[in-house]
This record gives structure tokens, C-alpha cells and sequence, in this order.
């Protein structure tokens, strides 16, 4: 993968909508835009201001593929650090594609998956940890998994990072100079500053763990299992909870043979429901398999 060249993909859902928006990014990105954009103004979309919007038409040769919104983003003042260049078209996927395909004659090559977010990374305008909450945000679905993408997005997590690293490299010059001079009559920390300086970095080191495991959490929402004897209601409370007939509810025992998952959001906060086979002795193998997934869920559930 190289990441000197200029790339082109969407950066909307694929399918027809109202509008799509078709993003290049990279040192050509404005020449290439330039040439396939005719503005009503008549102006060059190359020669103007980062952070501009123009009005105008995708062409090839002579002829109209759709009228666009340009908008332009110069280094390093953009998403990525480099570059970048907008369209936004409308958005049928026949236009979607002229647009790219125009763009990928003119010299650009197609993005990969998460590839203007990596570029982003490599040039510096945002770490690892912020990379990753980009996706996050983008498949948050309750205002908790929002709002934990939104933290990390702003360096949250990177913050605590760096001041554990800090303190990491304290305790790690303070022993240096300790061992260094450890047969002359020189003192750089007493013992009591030692404990106090690996107490600090143990409940930074507990609290990031700890925060590991609720966001996790919070990501990915609370596994509740829905577990009893047969015929206790437990489908029937799963239907309640969603509102809708999702599990069968039927009189006879053992009718749940396997389970039946779905998500709900309480009060911003995304749970994952888990309906399970009732559990009871049986000789009746297939309802026997679907017990012992029950107990599986069991050991995996929060709640």
C-alpha cells in the first residue's frame, strides 16, 4: 500500500439516498478535482481557500454526470493531514460510481477499508487510540457507547496513557541513578518515595483495566441471560422487553431449544438480551445440546 498517491472512495453508505459524498485525499487530490469539476463561478477549484464550499459540475468532456457541491480542505488543515477534496453528489449509485470511475481515470486509485483514517494516523493527527474510536463512533448505538467514542476521539484515553508513561520513566530514571551510584554516599529518592511512586503508577495501571472492562461494556452492551426452568416465561419476557413476538411462547416444555439474542437501549445504556432453553433433565438430545449453551451464556453474561 502506498501513501504518497491520492485515493478516492465514499464516505457515505453505498446505496441510494439523497446525497453521497465522494472524498479524495492526497497530493493530487485538488488537481484531479480541478479537472473533472467545472465551477459556476468559473473559478479553479485547484486556487481556492481551504475550508471553502463551491457549486458546480462533475464533466467528462462535454458531458454533465451530475451538479455537485466541492468541498476543499488543504494541508494540513484536514481530516487526513493532506490534501482533500469533497463532492457531494446526489446520491444515486449510478452517479456514485461515473464520479469515482471519472476520478480513478484522472489518476487516482481506490481507498481501502479505514485507509483516510490511517492516513490520518501517519500524519499525525491523531493516535492509535483515536484511530480506533473513529470506528467506534461510527457503529456507536447507544448514548453510552457515543459518548465513550467521543472521549477517546478527543484523546481521553491517550491523555492517561502519556501520564503513565510519565511516571514510567520517573521510576525508571530514579533507579537508574541508583544502581549508578549505588556504592557512593548519594541518595535520589528514600525508600518512602519509591513505594509512594509505585502505589501512584499501580492505581493508574488498576483504573485503566478497570475501565477496559466497562467500556467493553459499554461498547458492545450488557449480556443479560434470561435463564429458568421450562415453561417460567422466560420468551415471554424476552417478547416483552422488545415488544415484538421474537421468541416463540408455546405451553409445551422445552420449545426454546436454542438461544435467541437481541438488543435493546434502557435509559442510554445498550443491553443484550439473551432467551435460553429452560433447564431440566431430559433424554432428548437436541433440547440436552441446547441446555448446555445455556449454561455456556450463563458463564458469559453480566447479569
Amino acid at each position: 500500500m502506498q501513501h504518497q498517491d491520492t485515493i478516492v472512495a465514499l464516505a457515505t453508505p453505498s446505496g441510494a439516498g439523497a446525497i453521497a459524498v465522494i472524498r479524495l485525499s492526497g497530493a493530487e487530490a485538488l488537481a484531479i478535482a480541478s479537472s473533472v469539476f467545472q465551477s459556476v463561478s468559473g473559478k479553479v477549484l485547484q486556487h481556492q481557500k481551504t475550508h471553502t464550499i463551491h457549486l458546480g459540475h462533475i464533466k467528462e468532456d462535454d458531458r454533465v454526470i451530475d451538479e455537485v457541491l466541492a468541498s476543499v480542505f488543504k494541508n494540513p488543515n484536514s481530516y487526513t493531514g493532506e490534501d482533500v477534496v469533497e463532492f457531494s453528489c446526489h446520491g444515486s449509485p449510478y452517479i456514485q460510481q461515473e464520479i469515482i470511475q471519472l476520478v480513478l481515470r484522472k489518476g487516482a486509485r481506490m481507498a481501502q477499508a479505514g485507509e483516510f483514517t490511517l492516513r490520518a494516523f501517519l500524519n499525525g493527527k491523531m493516535d492509535l487510540s483515536q484511530a480506533e474510536a473513529v470506528a467506534d463512533l461510527i457503529a456507536s448505538d447507544s448514548e453510552a457507547s457515543h459518548q465513550l467514542a467521543i472521549q477517546q476521539m478527543r484523546g481521553g484515553f491517550s491523555s492517561e496513557i502519556q501520564k503513565l508513561r510519565e511516571e514510567l520513566l520517573n521510576f525508571a530514571s530514579l533507579i537508574e541513578l541508583e544502581l549508578d551510584f549505588a556504592e557512593e554516599d548519594v541518595e535520589f529518592a528514600n525508600r518512602e518515595e519509591f513505594q509512594q511512586l509505585i502505589s501512584k503508577i499501580r492505581n493508574v495501571l488498576k483504573r485503566l483495566i478497570d475501565s477496559f472492562a466497562t467500556g467493553n461494556v459499554l461498547k458492545n452492551g450488557i449480556p443479560v441471560a434470561i435463564v429458568g426452568e421450562p415453561n417460567v416465561g422466560k420468551s415471554t419476557l424476552l417478547n416483552a422487553l422488545l415488544n415484538e413476538e421474537r421468541a416463540i411462547v408455546s405451553d409445551i416444555a422445552g420449545t426454546t431449544r436454542d438461544t435467541i439474542e437481541d438488543e435493546l437501549t434502557i435509559g442510554g445504556i445498550g443491553f443484550r438480551f439473551i432467551d435460553t432453553a429452560g433447564i431440566r433433565e431430559t433424554a432428548d438430545v437436541i433440547e440436552g445440546l441446547g441446555i448446555q449453551k445455556t449454561f455456556q451464556k450463563m458463564e458469559q453474561a453480566q447479569v
